[in-house]
């Protein structure tokens, strides 16, 4: 039987067939990290494409030293906490009520009704959307230990290996973001 261990030294070796194999095993899990990071199906997969190609080209800095989920995990919290620190600098306010100007003429915003309806959507689903809204809108470093220890189940020193700080910095890093995280949750709870 061959071990991932072997894989590993394989795909170093620059065997492909060795790396796809690591991708089967790690793809559906690297996936909803992303999926969790980004919230949107179409950028989950491109980060996680961008997770696999960057891990086949930097393999050979992987040491052994963690676990190879644990490094892959790096990577793809990396990749995606860098796009939506690269998006939010991109993001300017505009006002809803002005009409965007571009080079031809002016074109009226339509702000379009996205809330769930009742024959489309289960309790479940509606929570799970909820929960989603309020990880969106932590600060990333809130976002990824909740995701990496609540969602992936990762412990506190493989996330302090993943996103590189230490076992004390995840565990309050982790009790503030739950605080922030029930608090939000509790103003739903709130609301008419």
């Amino acid at each position: 039987m061959i071990t991932e261990r072997d894989l590993i030294l394989r795909s170093k070796l620059g065997e492909t067939q060795a790396f796809e194999e690591l991708v089967a095993e790690y793809q559906g899990k690297v996936y909803t990290l992303c999926f969790r990071y980004m919230a949107n199906e179409e950028d989950a997969y491109d980060m996680a494409q961008e997770t696999f190609i960057k891990a086949f080209n930097s393999l050979k800095s992987f040491q052994g030293k963690s676990r190879f989920g644990t490094w892959l995990y790096r990577v793809a919290s990396n990749i995606c906490l860098d796009e939506i620190r690269r998006r939010k600098r991109r993001i300017s306010t505009i006002s809803i009520h002005q009409p965007l100007e571009t080079d031809d003429s002016e074109v009226e915003k339509e702000i379009a009704d996205v809330r769930p309806t009742v024959e489309a959507l289960y309790e479940q689903k509606e929570l799970s959307l909820y929960i989603q809204t309020l990880l969106d809108q932590m600060k990333p470093e809130h976002r990824a230990v909740i995701i990496l220890r609540d969602m992936m189940g990762l412990s506190y020193d493989e996330i302090g290996e993943v996103l590189d700080c230490s076992t004390g910095t995840v565990k309050s890093r982790l009790s503030r973001a739950r605080t922030i995280f029930r608090n939000n949750f509790i103003k739903r709870e709130h609301l008419p």
